[in-house]
């Protein structure tokens, strides 16, 4: 096969767009934002560099500000976040380029010095192992709250105003994030779900929160504008599900037929095949993430098990990256260091496109 007749170059149809190529953006925090959760100028910038990719999925944006876990991170709860992000939109399309907001609310992974001094929400009052990210460097977690009923509903309610806000900012849909151990997450997961009530106990119970949310969602987006991320056992953020095979068969099984523009799937140390038991069971557009390189890419597109691929760190230092996979050429490599900088351009908005690249 020629590499420009790779599968990754054809359109795939998400949700209500059809993408130019199935090569998508992963959400990745960057930790840029102001500390009000503004996102600057540069943001625009990074996103509109990177506008090339099929599908561009946002940072982990907080629904409101109990929802915030790290410092530096935006929100969308405000008028100024939500004009900052109506600029990075613009450019993005300006561009050409399709971008999904994701909405990350880091439920007990978080600190009251992220909060206003509140203490994190929850839904059992489990304490996670680790540290916070805070204005003052690592913290340990604290024990959260346990969230009442009336208080899921709200926060239920959060994510629908959120999603209405993303979509008045101009973004093309709307990605649920149900993994990486935040709220959605503690919710599915036994492990840090010890609720009696109807949002707990059951797999029907702990997944109740999520089908909620992504109801909301669908309620003010559409279904074929809203999308979902799992990870089953990527065990981040200490959580852990005593049947996780199970417990993710009937999430997928439930999310079938709300028409929802696609399923996100990325696996980090898994051992268990999550791809084929899930991609069966849902009927929508299905994205691979985890780990990824153009050759395994290639080769999941041409074998049917995905319809689009994600990729992050690449996208990360190769704002070009379609254009590099589709010429052979080498890559940028991604700089740690400054994956989670201070908001400045290094690390951000300053690794060179191809052009510049065979110029310096």
């Amino acid at each position: 096969m020629e590499r420009g007749m790779s599968q990754l170059f054809t359109p795939v149809r998400i949700g209500r767009r059809t993408l130019p190529n199935r090569l998508v953006m992963a959400p990745m925090t960057r930790s840029r934002a102001d500390g009000d959760g503004v996102p600057s100028d540069m943001t625009a910038t990074y996103y509109a560099q990177r506008a090339s990719a099929g599908l561009i999925i946002s940072e982990g944006v907080f629904p409101s500000a109990l929802g915030k876990g790290y410092v530096h991170t935006p929100g969308i709860e405000t008028e100024a976040q939500v004009a900052a992000w109506k600029q990075v939109t613009e450019a993005v399309h300006a561009r050409g380029g399709r971008i999904f907001m994701q909405l990350m609310h880091c439920g007990r992974v978080s600190h009251p010095s992220l909060l206003n001094g509140a203490t994190p929400v929850a839904p059992s009052a489990i304490k996670p192992e680790g540290q916070a990210r805070t204005p003052a460097g690592q913290v340990d977690f604290v024990t959260p709250r346990e969230l009442s009923l009336t208080e899921i509903a709200g926060v239920i309610d959060d994510y629908r105003q959120a999603t209405r806000r993303a979509i008045d900012a101009g973004f093309d849909g709307v990605e649920l994030h149900g993994a990486s151990g935040y709220l959605p997450e503690q919710f599915l997961s036994s492990g840090s779900n010890q609720r009696q009530d109807q949002y707990g106990g059951s797999i029907q119970g702990r997944a109740r929160f999520v089908l909620e949310v992504l109801a909301a969602m669908v309620a003010e987006a559409g279904a074929d504008r809203v999308g979902i991320k799992i990870s089953p056992e990527m065990n981040y953020n200490s959580i852990i599900d005593a049947a996780p095979q199970e417990t993710y068969a009937y999430l997928v099984d439930k999310l079938r037929g709300l028409g929802l523009a696609y399923l996100h799937v990325a696996l980090f140390g898994a051992k268990f095949d999550y791809h084929a038991l899930l991609r069966p069971r849902f009927d929508g557009a299905y994205l691979i993430g985890g780990g990824l390189t153009q050759h395994s890419a290639e080769g999941v597109l041409a074998e049917g098990k995905a319809d689009a691929t994600v990729f992050g760190s690449a996208f990360l230092a190769n704002p070009d990256l379609p254009e590099r996979f589709r010429q052979g050429a080498a890559l940028n490599t991604p700089d740690r260091n400054t994956f989670f900088a201070p908001p400045t351009a290094n690390g951000y908005i300053d690794y060179p496109a191809l052009a510049v690249a065979e110029v310096a």
